[in-house]
Formats: structure tokens, sequence, C-alpha cells
């Protein structure tokens, strides 16, 4: 749920509005119910004291009537108003309850309730204060009946009197079913309408987003396929507002981008073209002067001083010259993505062994090697491997210091790794980013034991990329380099741990 909320922005409007739309409804849902509760209730409760006034009074007329005639008819008076069929609860929700004072003679004594109505329905505090207080009281209580459920409902209350100094209890009793039923009604009513009205707002806004999102969604297709290199796919324009004019500067951009890659596109091809070419044709002079070179070079013994060292100067240029135009052979068949691996397996360790003696032939201690006893197999391209550590080490012995370089391999079940260890002045941090770039020097005045072209490193990276592996470097100034070669033992395969951390132990 959580991807698709942050992978679809249709689904984050919808939801959000309806949200908000439902938080927005329940407020006003329930703010109009309070406001309806209250007014039907308390309209309830005006009425019902109202109407339990009236029917005070007339059985108050009633007794003055019954005391003038007959005080025995007294309790026939309550009798009456208890049988009289609008004084029914079970269908008017109205009932009434009538309760003597000790002070009224036995024979005028009447304790009664209408229908099934319980006596302990009518608080104990409630009573004495009507039996005390003067005019209608009242309060809300809930409501027993001997053969039901208990309701909710309000009890009025009066003090009825008879001359002689008795009283009795006189409460009109009223339940609030009607009302239970009506705000029932009402809830389920806004309830419907709210879920009815969300629902409302969920399918338009969804219709609304999917109809403003379509374009932005066709958009993002095609981006996709522009970069995976389909430069010929357009947006088709069938409108006139913002989404229409933002299709066509998606186009426009395409279009210029479009042109913008084949005018780079070619401007590389003729580089890389002109790069081969001039390495394919300068190796023609380059063999004669080399010839003319050895020659002088095997006579500079005969020479005087100034032109024997002249004679070896041109050769060791003659060197780097050619090893230059190797690399540039070299970079111009990665750029044209015409490099290719001859693999075979072999054991790193005297792949590296046979590297090392190339670069550094003699035996002083300038270079160590550590490596486990056994062989260290992986199937890779010789030729490229021994190119990476000629380069690594070549570097390291020109920037050494005062301590031998070491140069560590080892491995696991799917990966084998190198490294190359220096401790001389070490790299910066903004150096460490740029030293794989190509033609980059850290000092290019530097005087140093071999020239350089600029590309070793260059290459080496690129070499490793071929093998689906890794060439980084940790440095810092005064503490020397450490790089780190990681590739697959098998190609086509994919690094899963690094035998060799980069920072060095």
């Amino acid at each position: 749920m959580f991807k698709a909320w942050r992978s679809s922005m249709v689904l984050r409007v919808t939801l959000t509005i309806i949200l908000f739309s439902g938080a927005v409804i329940s407020l006003v849902g329930s703010a109009l119910y309070t406001q309806l509760n209250s007014g039907i209730y308390k309209e309830k409760k005006s009425a019902s004291i109202s109407d339990a006034q009236s029917i005070a009074r007339a059985t108050q007329i009633q007794l003055m009537f019954a005391q003038y005639q007959n005080k025995s008819q007294i309790p026939k008076v309550f009798v009456s108003i208890l049988a009289d069929p609008t004084i029914d609860g079970t269908t008017t929700g109205r009932d009434i309850a009538i309760f003597s004072s000790d002070k009224i003679p036995k024979n005028l004594r009447f304790n009664a309730t209408s229908n099934a109505f319980a006596e302990i329905s009518i608080p104990t505090k409630f009573r004495a204060k009507t039996r005390k207080g003067v005019g209608t009281q009242f309060t809300e209580a809930p409501l027993f009946y001997k053969t039901g459920p208990s309701k909710n409902g309000l009890i009025v209350g009066h003090n009825l009197s008879i001359d002689g100094g008795g009283s009795y209890e006189f409460y009109v009793v009223y339940t609030y079913d009607q009302q239970q039923i009506t705000m029932a009604l009402v809830r389920n009513a806004l309830l419907i309408a709210g879920i009815a009205l969300l629902l409302l707002i969920g399918v338009i806004t969804l219709f609304v987003t999917f109809r403003l999102v379509a374009p932005i969604r066709e958009a993002a297709e095609l981006a996709a396929k522009i970069t995976a290199g389909d430069l010929q796919q357009r947006i088709n324009i069938n409108r006139r507002d913002e989404m229409g004019r933002l299709s066509t500067s998606f186009n426009d951009m395409t279009a210029a981008l479009q042109a913008q890659i084949l005018r780079l596109e070619n401007l590389s091809r003729l580089q890389q073209r002109f790069v081969s070419d001039v390495s394919h044709e300068l190796r023609t002079p380059l063999t004669t002067i080399r010839m003319a070179s050895q020659i002088l070079h095997a006579e500079r013994n005969s020479f005087e001083p100034a032109l024997a060292r002249s004679a070896e100067l041109l050769m060791n240029q003659i060197d780097r010259f050619e090893a230059l135009l190797s690399d540039l052979l070299e970079v111009s068949r990665f750029d044209a993505e015409a490099a290719v691996m001859e693999t075979q397996e072999v054991d790193l360790t005297q792949l590296v062994r046979e590297s090392i003696d190339y670069v550094h032939p003699s035996q002083d201690r300038i270079v160590e090697l550590v490596a486990p006893a056994e062989p260290v197999l992986a199937v890779v391209d010789p030729r490229r491997i021994q190119r990476i550590v000629r380069n690594l080490v070549t570097n390291a012995i020109d920037h050494r210091g005062e301590k031998p370089v070491v140069v560590t391999i080892r491995g696991n079940e799917s990966e084998v790794a190198l490294s190359v260890r220096d401790f001389g002045d070490g790299l910066t941090e903004e150096e460490s980013k740029r030293v794989f770039d190509r033609f980059w020097r850290k000092d290019p005045a530097r005087t140093r034991i071999r020239g350089s072209s600029g590309l070793g490193l260059s290459i080496a990276k690129e070499d490793a990329v071929l093998h689906h592996g890794e060439l980084e470097v940790w440095a810092r100034p005064a503490q020397g380099a450490h790089f780190v070669l990681t590739i697959p033992r098998h190609p086509g395969g994919v690094i899963q741990g690094k035998p060799i951390p980069v920072i060095p132990e």
C-alpha cells in the first residue's frame, strides 16, 4: 500500500481529497445532528411540561369538585384519570403516577401508576423536592416498567392539595421513544447522505485526476522511451489548454534534444575517427623514426657525450610516444564500444607477479607481493588484467615515498581482488574524484621516474568495468593511496562482496 501511495499521484490526490472531504462532512454532519437533537428534545421537553401542567390543573379542578360534593369520590377521580385512554404509555408515551401523603385520611389515600410503570423510576430526592415545592418540578431519568425494558424519559411533578391539609404527589411521565426513533432516522439519513456524497466526491476526483494525469503519464512513458534511445517519440496534441501547451513544449524540447544528440554523436564519431586515423597514420613515420633512433642508440658510445645523451632521450621519448598512441587507440575502442575480451582461466597471483616483474625487473624491495599460497583462479582477459596491474604499480612506484609498494591478492567464492598501496604524498578528496579522468595528472610539471600520458588509470577503470568489476581508490594527503580492483571470478557475474576493503586496514 505504501509503495502504491508513493508511486501513484492519482491515488495520493484521490485519497487526500476523500480524507479531507470525509473530515469536513463528518464535522458538518455532527454539528447538524447535534443541533437537531438538541432542538427536538428541547421542544419535546417544553411541550411535555406544558401538557403536564394542563393535566395537573384539570386534575386539581376535579379534586375540588369531588371534595365539595363528596370527599369519598376523590379516589374515584384518580381512578378515572388513570383509566383515561389518552393516558396510555404504550401508545402515547405518557404515564401518570399518584401518591398520597401521610396527612391524607386513610379512606382518601391513593397510590397507583398507569400501565406497568414502576414507582422506583421516580427518584427519591425528586419526590421530596416535589412534596416541598410549589408549582411544576421536572427531571430526566430512566423509566422502568414491570413488563418491558427501561426507557429514557421526562418526569414532571406537581403537588395537588385538598382542604384539610393533605396533598398528593402527582407525576406525569413522558418517554423519548418517538424522539429517539426520529433521531435514529436523522442519523441514518445523514450517514447515508454523507457516504453517498463522499463516494460522489471520490468518483469525481478520480475522474478529474485521471484526466489531468493522463497526459503526464503519457509524457513520462515517452520520456522513458526517449531515454532508451528512441528519439522519434512525440506526444499527440489534441487539446489547447495548459496540458496542450505542455505537450507542445515537450515535443519541441524532444526535437531540440534529438538534434543536439545527433550533433554530438556525429562529433563523437568524427573525434573517434580522427583519433583512430591519426594514431594509425602516425605509426608508419614512427616506425621509421624508431628504426633510425635504434641505429643512433646502438652507436651512441661513439658519439660525443651530448650527442649520446640526445640519442638516449630520443629513444625514451619514442617509447613514450608509442605508448601514448596505444593508449589513444584503446580509448577510441572504448568510446566506440568496440572493446572485447578474450577470457581464459588464469592464476591471478602468477599473472600479477609477471606484471610486477615487467614494470620493475630489479630485485630490490620496491614492490612487495602479499598473496595466498594456493592459486587464486579466475576467468579473465589476461592482457587487460596485466595492463591494469602495470598501470597501478607504475603509478604507485612514481608516488611511493620511502616505503615499498604493497600489492595484495585475496579472493572468496565469487570475487577476486587485488590492491596496490603506496605511502607517498597521497591525494586530496577532490583529487581522488578526478584520478580516473583522462589526461589528468596531479602535477604535470613534476619529474617522474617514468613518463605518463595521463590515460593509464582511465584505461584501467574501463578494463575493470569491462570485467563487470570495480576499481576504487582511497587516498589521504601524506598517507599515500590505496587502489582496489574487484572482479567476479566468472564473466557476467555480479559483485556481492569485497575481499579487500577500499579503506586500508
